[in-house]
């Protein structure tokens, strides 16, 4: 259940349009409703704005249409990721309008559209054609999560001339994805050109030595391009969800809640350091407050000593003196024998 369905139907309460019996139990399965083999978190989206999302690999045909009946009839929309193509066409047969992306191995059902939000684009950006759908994954995802996606796709580091020309679409972007196998150098290289945070997801995709996505794994992560983000092995879905809340930062008010003001720094909130010449009350001759001003050439008057302050001040000029005179004596050559 989403905030926005929360606050119509507090309101219809309020109202008087809805019964306290029958709000209640339209909320009895906040936060979550267990099926026996799963616990469908419906909370989530009040939580984090974002749906929780179903990985399809390990459950059984059986198991996905029943989880997402039950998210769908709270009102949430439904995404089934790693979903092999024999498995969804089971789902689809017992879930209407359920739409299959064969490339990203992602399904879909939406209850209603993804409301655009952030700050700008995210750019989906992929080094080979063999590693479209991992990239895929994560352009479906992002345009789930509400997000306007780019993608620009087999602009490997063999051919660099072909990255380098679209250094405009890519600086325009707000996020940028990088999906590379082999080797894994294109988001370091990304990185090194674009002021942008850019995400890295490391592919399967490589020859032997490429060790199923470890080389590009560990490539990216010892990137010398300083703020190279990286997530697991294949995890588009992963990128997808981290560009996402970066791309919401500071864009305003989750969807569906009142509009809030951003907080306000309070003057006086800071105490700078004083600059040279400058004591904490002001420059060095002004008077503190609640002190009387001093001319320049007047004689400052002694302060009142505090306690047993002048009893202390002897024994210090006494240890003060002792400790010249040896210095001196320790200074003077010594008479040979």
């Amino acid at each position: 259940m989403t905030e926005a369905k929360i606050r119509r139907l507090l309101e219809q309460v309020a109202a008087g349009r809805l019964s306290a019996d029958k709000a209640i139990r339209r909320l009895r399965y906040l936060p979550f409703e267990d099926l026996g083999f799963a616990r469908i978190d419906n909370h989530r989206t009040l939580r984090r704005d974002i749906p929780e999302v179903v990985f399809g690999a390990g459950k059984s045909a059986e198991q996905i249409v029943k989880i997402g009946q039950r998210i769908t009839a709270a009102g949430i929309n439904l995404m089934v990721t790693r979903l092999d193509p024999a498995k969804a066409g089971a789902v689809k047969r017992r879930l209407r309008k359920f739409d299959y992306r064969q490339q990203a191995r992602v399904g879909l059902l939406l209850r209603h559209k993804p409301v655009l939000r952030g700050h700008g684009a995210i750019m989906v950006a992929s080094a080979g054609t063999s590693d479209i759908p991992v990239a895929e994954e994560a352009a479906v995802s992002a345009e789930f999560f509400g997000n306007r996606v780019e993608r620009l796709y087999d602009v490997g580091v063999a051919g660099l001339h072909r990255l380098i020309s679209q250094l405009k679409a890519l600086e325009a972007a707000s996020v940028i994805i990088v999906v590379a196998g082999m080797e894994g150098a294109l988001p370091s290289v990304v990185a090194g050109l674009v002021g942008k945070p850019v995400i890295g997801v490391p592919t399967s995709v490589g020859y032997g030595a490429a060790f199923g996505g470890l080389t590009p794994l560990l490539g990216m992560l010892n990137s010398c391009a300083g703020g190279l983000t990286v997530v697991n092995i294949d995890n588009g879905f992963g990128a997808a969800l981290a560009a996402t809340l970066i791309n919401r930062v500071g864009s305003g008010a989750r969807h569906g809640s009142d509009e809030v003001e951003p907080a306000k720094l309070r003057t006086g909130s800071i105490v700078m350091a004083p600059a040279i010449g400058e004591s904490r009350f002001g420059r060095s001759g002004e008077s503190r407050p609640g002190e009387a001003s001093q001319s320049p050439g007047e004689p400052k008057p002694r302060a009142k000593p505090k306690g047993n302050e002048s009893a202390e001040r002897p024994a210090r000029a006494y240890w003060r003196c002792a400790s010249q005179q040896a210095d001196e004596k320790s200074r003077q050559p010594r008479a040979r024998r």
